[in-house]
């Protein structure tokens, strides 16, 4: 983890191609009390070390099923593995034996993925292993003052430049959505959380790869009349906020890998392409 003093900044975005009904903005002034952060998303290693010393059997192992992403299913294997589809968004699956250990079905595994985030994660399973390690997750604002590196307003952690000098720094779709990823970034899925080099605060991957969990309920409007100081969501919704976009972002369908951008998900939702990391309160 790496210490973050907090303090004012200005959070959310006019940004004229985002997204307004997500609630990007108004900017706003904000301020947060300093916290402590992990560098990277929770890995398939440490959440390996939660569930072996509690047993912990994530939502989608419960549900015996969760969602794949339709292009990381073998042709020859689609008939046998998907039981449906996202009406509207195809691609995501219904795969029985999806979970953290499979996450793309039970032909698929982490052997080699110590060092990748957890992914088939949902908020819940989020919130007990904080639990365990004596954290909890970010609040949005924290999640994007940590994301924002001291940059102000800028689109990315790194500046307002995607690729700057033709250098990818981050893990999202290059290609034709949903049809084919090039992979020019050098990842089709999931990549090690060091596999870019770190904002300004020292943390690494926090847009791109896999989207992360926050604590606050998602509204787009709730913001508005909400308190500068620490703010958080509203008591109560459909959905937790998640940040940071993934590797299935593409700016032709979801240009949400910038730092002010936004979106929701049922609290008890997991797929290939949503993680977490965590937050530690400065005693």
């Amino acid at each position: 983890m790496v210490k973050l003093e907090g303090g004012r900044f200005l959070m959310g975005t006019d940004y004229a191609e985002g997204f307004p009904a997500d609630g990007e903005g108004p900017v706003r002034e904000v301020f947060v009390d300093p916290f402590h952060i992990d560098i990277s998303p929770v890995t398939n290693a440490r959440f390996r070390e939660f569930v072996n010393a509690t047993a912990y059997r994530t939502e989608a192992e419960r549900h015996g099923w969760s969602f794949v992403f339709r292009g990381h299913i073998p042709p020859e294997k689609y008939e046998q593995l998907v039981d449906a589809t996202v009406t509207g968004v195809n691609w995501w699956c219904k795969v029985s034996g999806a979970d953290w250990q499979y996450p793309e079905g039970p032909d698929s595994d982490i052997q080699t993925r110590d060092d990748h985030p957890a992914t088939q994660i949902s908020w819940n399973d989020a919130t007990e292993y904080c639990k365990w390690a004596g954290k909890r997750l970010p609040t949005e604002a924290e999640w994007e003052h940590a994301a924002r590196g001291g940059l102000d307003q800028k689109l990315y952690p790194w500046g307002d430049d995607l690729t700057p000098d033709g250098r990818h720094l981050c893990n999202i779709w290059q290609g034709d959505f949903p049809t084919h990823d090039e992979g020019e970034d050098g990842y089709t899925g999931p990549c090690p959380p060091l596999a870019f080099p770190p904002n300004g605060y020292g943390l690494h991957n926090i847009t791109g790869n896999v989207w992360e969990w926050c604590a606050d309920w998602f509204h787009p409007n709730y913001h508005l009349t909400a308190t500068r100081s620490n703010p958080v969501g509203p008591p109560e919704s459909s959905g937790k906020v998640m940040k940071g976009g993934s590797y299935l972002c593409h700016k032709s369908y979801c240009n949400r890998y910038r730092v002010a951008a936004r979106t929701a998900n049922s609290p008890d939702s997991a797929a290939t392409n949503i993680g977490f990391r965590c937050v530690r309160d400065i005693a």
